[in-house]
This record gives structure tokens, sequence and C-alpha cells, in this order.
């Protein structure tokens, strides 16, 4: 027996897929929303509200809440075993780096950080939380924590000019870092920094850096699983 007709919202997906293929609808094209294919299509709107969820988690739409449905860039990268600039990164790949500084505090270490930073609790730490964007989409939320006997100056600094890592990177060069990967569910207020719905499943990499012996900072960067991939090549 021949296999049946596809799923009608599988065939919404081929129909958007082809539009995208076809460069009709180009990176950031803003895709109809619901209603609109609802009346353009003909299908209910629990066929086409799956077919875009399907799309979004698959990285070829970005859904941004409040705003729209979008077609994505191709997945930005980042090098598993590397640490960069994530502005650098964004450059490199010929697109626009700006970010928007939302914390950027002293605090006292808590046990937590102070185990991290290798110091006491109490000592001084210097908190940074930035969202950076991707031609204007946030593709991540940078959580971090300083050293301040380190990096003295760091609240000084303006970070829509220059990002954190560039700034240690003078100050305290990185001598190692290391990185643990996770893959969570973004609290509600970090879903509202990305731009995304509640229950998208993200990227965490919790990133620790070193200057000589001195750990210098302890970070989590958040990226939207749909915007984002890590890749790493090793040989033996």
């Amino acid at each position: 027996m021949g296999e049946g007709p596809a799923p009608l919202y599988a065939r919404v997906k081929q129909m958007i897929i082809q539009h995208i293929d076809n460069g009709s609808w180009p990176p950031h094209h803003r895709v109809p929303s619901e209603s609109e294919l609802v009346s353009q299509l003909g299908f209910s709107r629990m066929t086409i509200n799956r077919a875009l969820r399907e799309l979004t988690a698959e990285g070829l739409l970005v859904r941004m809440q409040g705003v729209g449905t979008f077609v994505a860039e191709p997945k930005s990268r980042s090098a598993l075993f590397e640490v960069n600039n994530i502005a650098d990164e964004i450059a490199g790949r010929g697109h626009q780096h700006s970010c928007q500084v939302i914390t950027l505090t002293e605090e006292a270490a808590g046990s937590e950080r102070a185990l991290a930073l290798d110091m006491r609790e109490g000592q001084r730490v210097f908190h940074s939380l930035i969202v950076h964007y991707e031609n204007g989409i946030p593709v991540q939320i940078e959580d971090r924590y300083v050293n301040a006997a380190i990096a003295p100056d760091y609240l000084k600094q303006d970070f829509t000019r220059q990002t954190p890592y560039a700034y240690l990177s003078q100050v305290a060069p990185l001598t190692e870092g290391e990185h643990v990967v996770e893959a969570i569910l973004a609290e509600p207020h970090e879903c509202q920094l990305l731009q995304i719905e509640r229950g998208e499943p993200c990227l965490l990499i919790r990133r620790r850096t070193w200057s000589g012996r001195q750990p210098v900072t302890a970070a989590r960067l958040i990226h939207p699983g749909s915007r984002h991939r890590l890749e790493g090549r090793f040989s033996k």
C-alpha cells in the first residue's frame, strides 16, 4: 500500500519552507499572522499554529512575543571548546551586533559566587547582566560575575561599545577557560529579555575563566535553542 497524504500541518510547513527556499521570504521577512494564514490557506488555526511551532523549533522561523513571526537567519554558531567575543562572532557572520545593559552593579559574594571565583564570602564582586542582539534579534543573555580585585574599573565601562570579554581580555588576559553546557527552560523574566515564548528550550553555557591561577569571571550564557547551536571539533 502507498503512503497516505501528508497531514495538513505538514503541508503548511512545506508551503512555508518553499517560500523560504525560493527566496520570496528572505531572512527577517515577517510571516503572515495565524489569522492571515487561516484566511489565505483555508486550514484551521490549530493546523497553522502547529506548523509555525514546529518550524520555530526547527530554527527556520523566529517568534518574537508581541511582535510577530519572522524568517530566521541561519542559526548562529559558537565554538564549543573556545572562549570567544560574541561581538566578533556576530561580525564574522557579516551581521550587526548590539546589546542592552540591564544590570551593572557591585555585590557581596554569596557562597556560590565565592566558590566559583575562589574567594571568601562577602568579598566584592561585580555583576553585569547584558542582552546581546544579532541584527536586532536577541541571541544571548550574558549574566556575569567578576572578581572586583582583578578588574577594579569594571563598573566604569560602557559595555554598549566594548563587550565585557573584550575589556577583561585587556586587564586580565585569559589563560584558561571552562564550559559546562546544559539544556534548560528559561525563567519568565529571561524569556521576556530574549523575546521568546515560555517553554522554549534554551542552551545554557556556564563559563569560568582564569588569568594565571586567579579566577576572573563566572558567567551564565543563555541562548534560545531555536537561534543558536554549538560546534566542536577534536582529533585523537
